[in-house]
């Protein structure tokens, strides 16, 4: 059996905006664009009420800003242990060296 780390995380901000206060997206449009960050309605819809999964520094950065966390405040991350079986066939397979190669005798059949 191999073990394997499964990673997964958890996006915090609609939780961290209504600690403090902030509970819908039209109030973060323009605390983001104090900080330079202009995003469309949508974008700050997106980001609020799901999980993103790419995100660039700079927004991350103003989010910390403004709501005063860390970007562990608003990222929360587990790891565990997971176990796979071998099944088979999904081995490494083992490749044959160049003095491991042998032809094979040719079978002559006759003419019909």
């Amino acid at each position: 059996m191999n073990r394997r780390r499964q990673v997964s995380y958890q996006w915090r901000l609609r939780e961290i905006m209504a600690t403090r206060g902030l509970f819908t997206t039209t109030h973060l449009a323009p605390l983001l664009a104090e900080r330079g960050i202009t995003l469309s309605a949508s974008q700050i819809h997106r980001l609020v009420t799901g999980t993103p999964e790419r995100l660039s520094l700079p927004v991350l950065a103003a989010l910390c800003d403004l709501l005063d966390v860390t970007p562990a405040d608003l990222i929360a991350t587990r790891a565990e242990n997971t176990t796979t079986r071998k099944t088979a066939g999904a081995g490494p397979t083992a490749v044959a060296g160049p003095n491991q190669l042998r032809p094979t005798r040719a079978r002559l059949r006759p003419e019909p």
